[in-house]
């Protein structure tokens, strides 16, 4: 009788380094999104610049943007003209003072951003700021 040895059994190993590398390609995936989705509010700009740019510190701020094509928002919601003072009242609720940053297009037209902060104005909030980007040293 011949007596064949059977192949050595082959034991499953779990490989832990191609695990390792997936999860921190997911991660990098995850950090890069999130810095470039979350912060963004409404439409995107391109604001003008200004050579005396200056940080503010707000608390709670109010933003309002203005697109080129003169679209309003009111903290990324669409909104028209003449309801935006009460819709930056109702979302600074709580606020003595409501806050606002005027988010415009560079190519806006001016007449338009001139328009809202007349209707903020008349609306009884003061405290408006119009956000630029730091002009470049060239």
């Amino acid at each position: 009788m011949i007596h064949f040895d059977s192949p050595p059994k082959r034991h499953a190993r779990i490989e832990i380094i191609p695990m390792i590398d997936v999860m921190m390609f997911l991660l990098v995936f995850f950090v890069l999104i999130s810095i470039n989705v979350i912060p963004s509010f409404g439409v995107t700009t391109n604001l003008p610049s200004s050579s005396t740019t200056a940080k503010v510190s707000l608390d709670q701020p109010v933003i309002v943007t203005i697109s080129k094509e003169g679209a309003i928002q009111v903290n990324g919601h669409e909104t028209q003209a003449e309801s935006v003072a009460a819709q930056v009242k109702e979302l600074a609720k709580g606020a003595v003072e409501p806050q606002v940053i005027i988010k415009s297009d560079g190519e806006a037209v001016m007449q338009k951003v001139i328009d809202v902060m007349d209707l903020l104005r008349t609306g009884g909030i003061s405290k408006v700021s119009i956000a630029t980007r730091a002009r470049t040293q060239g």
